[in-house]
């Protein structure tokens, strides 16, 4: 899916049981929604340019055999200068690569459909946190005090590869705490919960995340404070060096990020290393109570664990490991499964009660959603099968979590109804919205969905709505169709972008009305033109009528 190269392999990603001819005809109306050249091809810059207004990158891993098999294909050698254009078979082949990704996110059936206006929102909420100076960076270790603390960056990662990043994006900061997830996880992979959890309790200690205690049994709490972290790395590859049990850690944060840039910060970590006292004592006193698996070598698991911690990488990076999370353990950008099921619904559960330090029990019930902050300033938020978003901003509260992370959080949940048990409390009646939910789906659907987007100008969701099968003749029981009201509102492209698409300038609602009538009555002189132009029927004006206008 994805993965080969040529047309060939374009063709193998085809349904089963169908022929060429059946293929171009379940693509043609999507086909159809984009212009045409004289020659009945569409620009590969549009196809991009609406796949970027879905949250589909350009530069996608998952689309880039597809691109480049049709690039090399015998009738691209008439490529223009605006990087391609496409017949129907090519288009066709384009839109069967990876599970008709393509299809699904020009009409809008991916898991955040109007995706152009969560990106808004969340750009709203990054803009009101900008003024937002109290708290202070880590100081403990001194490498992490001389970062910049105005920093700040966001970046959106769906289950479906729908990507966004706002502010300091590409700037890479260490992981820190934010590593303890995944190194549970791998725990779990290697050895299994029974085992794992002989050496680590799953309870919140209720005391700090670097206390010197441990459970009843002589067991760090939880694998999300310190000690019960030092305990993950002891478990993880224990039969290989130390080197080569960094690099499988690593490979996993390079899998996760889905081809993203993953680093070490050898400064980070021996700055660490020299003030990690606290650490050392955790790691003797698990030791006193025999908590370690036989055999562990101390110094080398406190140096794993320092390693770990100093992990590099960008929000953009950190947002494709937590979708991944999101999606249960495969990378959405990937497709590869890195994680089973399993391991991450154990890791989701011990991130919901114990992954913000001594702020989870209030995060859970605040924001209710899994999460993992670190002291680099980190957050990682995990939306179960919708997405994984990163909040990098170095400014700490005084519980060591980022101050703009738990505010964009809790204004995240106040907009859209992610908290796990909004579905309980009907949170529509808060005014929150669901933006796994197609555009207006709650009012309108299929022809009146057309209409909407008509009415208010909505051309991309106008597009969206041919493409998915919708007729551009349609009308509501007045006779009123999607041209009526374009005309009407007084929105020339969508009436040019209808007359393309065949709609019926002669189209006479209930009372005779016709949409060149509706654009005179409202002085749209652009829309006018547009409706008596060249590429349109002659249309006669029609008199005035009374009556309701619905959308």
């Amino acid at each position: 899916m994805g993965s080969g190269s040529g047309s060939d392999a374009a063709d193998s990603d085809a349904p089963s049981g169908t022929t060429a001819a059946d293929d171009f005809g379940a693509y043609r109306k999507l086909f159809d929604s984009f212009k045409k050249d004289a020659q009945g091809r569409v620009s590969r810059v549009e196809i991009v340019s609406r796949l970027q207004q879905a949250g589909i990158a350009a530069d996608d891993p998952r689309l880039g055999d597809a691109w480049a098999a049709l690039a090399d294909s015998k009738d691209s050698k008439d490529s223009d200068g605006d990087g391609g254009r496409l017949d129907l078979a090519r288009f066709a082949k384009l839109c069967q690569w990876n599970s008709g990704l393509v299809a699904r996110a020009i009409t809008g059936e991916l898991v955040i459909p109007d995706f152009a206006s969560f990106m808004a929102d969340i750009t709203e909420v990054y803009e009101s946190l900008l003024p937002e100076r109290r708290g202070a960076v880590a100081d403990y270790i001194p490498q992490l005090k001389r970062v910049p603390p105005d920093q700040f960056a966001i970046s959106v990662c769906t289950v479906d590869g729908q990507r966004f990043s706002i502010g300091d994006a590409g700037v890479r900061f260490c992981v820190q705490s934010v590593c303890k997830p995944i190194n549970y996880c791998l725990t779990l992979e290697e050895h299994g919960s029974d085992v794992v959890h002989e050496h680590v309790g799953r309870e919140p200690s209720g005391r700090g995340f670097n206390e010197l205690s441990v459970n009843g049994d002589g067991l760090p709490h939880n694998p999300m404070i310190n000690s019960g972290a030092i305990m993950s790395c002891s478990l993880i590859r224990a039969s290989l060096d130390i080197a080569d049990r960094f690099d499988h850690v690593a490979d996993t944060w390079r899998r996760l990020s889905g081809g993203g840039h993953v680093g070490f910060n050898n400064a980070v970590y021996l700055s660490e290393r020299q003030t990690a006292d606290r650490n050392f004592a955790l790691g003797y006193f698990m030791r006193e109570h025999g908590a370690f698996p036989g055999n562990t070598n101390l110094i080398e698991t406190l140096e794993f664990y320092f390693q770990c911690c100093s992990v590099e990488l960008d929000s953009d990076g950190l947002a494709s490991v937590a979708s991944t999370l999101a999606n249960g353990g495969i990378v959405p950008l990937s497709n590869d499964r890195v994680f089973s099921t399993g391991s991450v619904q154990k890791c989701l559960s011990l991130m919901s009660s114990c992954g913000m330090y001594d702020y989870s029990g209030e995060f859970a019930f605040t924001i209710g959603l899994p999460a993992k902050s670190g002291v680099s300033g980190a957050l990682m938020l995990v939306i179960p099968q919708v997405m994984g978003i990163a909040i990098w901003s170095p400014r700490l509260d005084p519980l060591g979590n980022s101050v703009r992370g738990i505010e964009f959080c809790r204004q995240l949940v106040q907009k859209y109804n992610f908290h796990m048990y909004d579905s309980l409390v009907g949170s529509d009646r808060e005014g929150k919205r669901d933006p796994r939910l197609k555009k207006n789906q709650t009012a309108i659907d299929g022809t009146i969905r057309l209409l909407w987007s008509a009415s208010t100008g909505d051309l991309d969701g106008v597009r969206a709505c041919l493409a998915s099968g919708v007729d551009p003749t349609s009308c509501d029981y007045d006779g009123r169709t999607a041209l009526h009201l374009a005309a009407a509102e007084g929105h020339p492209d969508v009436v040019t972008y209808l007359l393309e698409q065949g709609a019926d300038v002669a189209a006479a609602d209930r009372w005779g009305g016709t949409p060149l009538a509706d654009a005179e009555k409202g002085g749209h002189t652009a829309v006018v033109e547009v409706l008596k132009g060249p590429a349109a029927p002659v249309a006669a004006s029609a008199p005035a009528r009374s009556g309701k206008r619905t959308a």
